[in-house]
């Protein structure tokens, strides 16, 4: 059956004019799919959809969004980003069916927001648990979060106002001026996978964005459960994660980004 595809004339040059006639015809398009801007169900049998492709240096993966999410287009993205994407779906996947088996496994909250540090704008985000995090294995009696994170490499934080340290292979994917993950490095060397993946990928501000693509790196700051809270402003999150930084509760790192 036909399908309700936008295929751009960007998307149509990459693939081919036989696939993206395939695709129109309904051959290779699914039915049912997950909007890859907002992540709810869409039907390409029933209402507008756009063809999204992701490219890299030597991948290229064809999603499917609501059309009234994204146009169809093309988005190019560095190879090692695009694959762990790619593997960050199915780490998500994983996820939210522990998450189901186990409705009190801990989610990270994630907050965006712009930090001042010497006279400059830095976007951040801010990482907190819902609930307690143990180690793997452990009597899940201890929060261990801030540990397993400076085993990965985050460094504790003493002062708000001195700019995290860099760490290697980590990075914080945004495409399309949405936050869709941060990203750790793979078992073995096989890339990268997600730490953390947006259900619905999250809107930035635009000031966020812009001070992201200036530097072309985000702050990531972490605090245990109850560290930090929702904060309404950026000068009260300013002042909560000082008071965390001083209760020796905040972890952070300088991640590269990812997309734009």
């Amino acid at each position: 059956m036909p399908r309700m595809l936008d295929v751009s004339e960007d998307v149509r040059a990459e693939i081919g004019d036989e696939e993206a006639d395939r695709l129109l015809a309904g051959e290779n398009a699914p039915g049912s799919y997950d909007c890859t801007s907002c992540r709810t169900p869409g039907d390409s049998e029933r209402e507008r959809t756009s063809t999204v492709l992701f490219v890299g240096e030597e991948t290229a993966v064809l999603a499917f969004a609501h059309a009234g999410c994204i146009r169809s287009q093309v988005v190019r993205v560095a190879e090692e980003q695009l694959q762990g994407a790619v593997a960050s779906i199915t780490a998500a996947d994983a996820a939210e069916s522990l998450a189901t088996e186990n409705p009190r496994q801990a989610v990270l909250g994630v907050t965006s927001g712009l930090v001042l540090i010497e006279g400059e704008l830095h976007p951040a985000l801010v990482v907190e648990p819902t609930a307690p995090v143990a180690r793997p294995g452990s009597d899940g009696l201890t929060d261990e979060f801030l540990t397993l994170l400076v085993e990965q490499g985050f460094q504790p934080v003493a002062d708000v106002n001195s700019k995290p340290a860099p760490l290697p292979g980590w990075s914080v994917l945004v495409a399309m001026g949405r936050l869709h993950s941060v990203l750790q490095p793979g078992m073995s060397g096989t890339g990268q996978v997600a730490w953390w993946q947006a259900h619905q990928p999250l809107q930035v501000t635009e000031g966020w964005r812009t001070a992201a693509n200036k530097s072309h790196t985000v702050l990531v700051f972490a605090a245990p459960v109850g560290a930090i809270g929702q904060q309404p402003r950026e000068d009260l999150l300013r002042d909560a994660l000082e008071k965390a930084a001083a209760n020796g509760c905040l972890v952070a790192a300088a991640l590269p980004l990812a997309g734009t």
